[in-house]
């Protein structure tokens, strides 16, 4: 019996060689070490055997299946590299193909005109202030001169969340919250940009949400000079050098005296066109000097600070510096349209 086994075992040690697939040395597997297999048919026939042979024939076939086992491992091991070998070499890259190409990105309009405007203020001695979208009723209208009965509210008629926190209707909140941090000492000089919102009908001008930058500066012996002088500087690096502003009276309750700014047509010159409604003049921002009310709400000395506040909408300045004529194209994410903006 001992004779059979080792036959056995040189039989499979043949097949495993020559075998040249995983599946083949699965099925030499099978054939051998199975339950049907010559070795498992041998063993059964051991209680045959005298007392003094079975443990000699045991061991014997122990030996033969442990050999054939550890041949049929090292033999798939070898397979399996080789197969892994030819499926690298057919799905090597050619690294001298062109590669895909990668589908680019741009800033959004919007973004590229906030950026622009910070840099020139940043160059101008201001820095950039973000604060909170959804606003208390205090920071948001009261600490800038409007108590809960002034008329002036109904032109910011919002969306609230409770009876005192609403989305905020200007960036102005932001002012009142760094004035008050800087508790009556001055110099504050910031601008702040960010969305705002209102309860309006959209069309081609109007949006119950859209961006603004407002500005402020607080100081001793800050003059209505100083804010022409700013604004100017700033209009004529955004616009071009050959633009001139313009000042105008006008009403704010959180500024006195206020004023809307002008700036010439960019398309006439000043001389009169369809764009301006042939006044030679584009309206783009409101300012005036700090009310001393507000002032005073934020913690400053009235007698002794002074200051002046402006304020913009992106998309108006958007509008004018790219000659979009409608305000629902920034909004509408049609690719068509952003993409105009890459070198933007």
């Amino acid at each position: 019996m001992i004779e059979r086994l080792q036959e056995l075992g040189k039989e499979a040690l043949q097949e495993i060689k020559e075998a040249d697939t995983v599946k083949a040395l699965d099925n030499v597997r099978v054939k051998y070490l199975g339950k049907k297999g010559p070795i498992t048919e041998v063993l059964r026939g051991m209680g045959k055997l005298s007392a003094e042979e079975r443990p000699k024939v045991g061991q014997k076939a122990n030996e033969i299946r442990e050999e054939i086992q550890k041949n049929i491992e090292a033999k798939t091991a070898e397979l399996e590299e080789i197969a892994l070998k030819e499926k690298l070499k057919e799905e090597s890259i050619d690294v001298t193909l062109p590669g895909k190409e990668i589908k680019r990105g741009a800033r959004h309009p919007l973004t590229a005109v906030v950026e622009e405007i910070e840099d020139i203020f940043i160059g101008l001695g201001f820095q950039v202030t973000e604060g909170p979208e959804v606003e208390t009723d205090y920071y948001n209208f009261e600490a800038l001169n409007l108590p809960p009965d002034h008329p002036a509210r109904d032109m910011q008629d919002s969306f609230y969340v409770t009876n005192d926190m609403l989305l905020r209707t200007q960036t102005s909140p932001v002012q009142a919250r760094t004035m008050e941090k800087h508790k009556g000492q001055g110099p504050v000089k910031i601008v702040c940009p960010g969305k705002v919102y209102r309860r309006d009908d959209d069309d081609a001008t109007h949006s119950h949400q859209f961006m603004q930058i407002e500005g402020l500066y607080v100081d001793k012996n800050v003059r209505m000079s100083d804010l022409k002088g700013i604004l100017e500087a700033f209009v004529k690096k955004y616009f071009g050098p050959e633009r001139s502003i313009r000042l105008r009276p006008s009403f704010f309750p959180f500024t006195e005296p206020s004023v809307e700014v002008d700036v010439s047509c960019g398309i006439c010159g000043g001389k009169g066109c369809r764009v301006c409604k042939n006044s030679g003049w584009i309206e783009v921002l409101g300012a005036g000097m700090v009310h001393p009310n507000v002032l005073e709400f934020s913690g400053f000395d009235s007698n002794e600070y002074s200051g002046f506040a402006f304020g913009m909408g992106v998309e108006r300045f958007a509008l004018l510096k790219y000659g979009i004529d409608d305000i629902r194209h920034f909004y509408t994410n049609d690719i068509r349209f952003l993409e105009q903006f890459k070198r933007a």
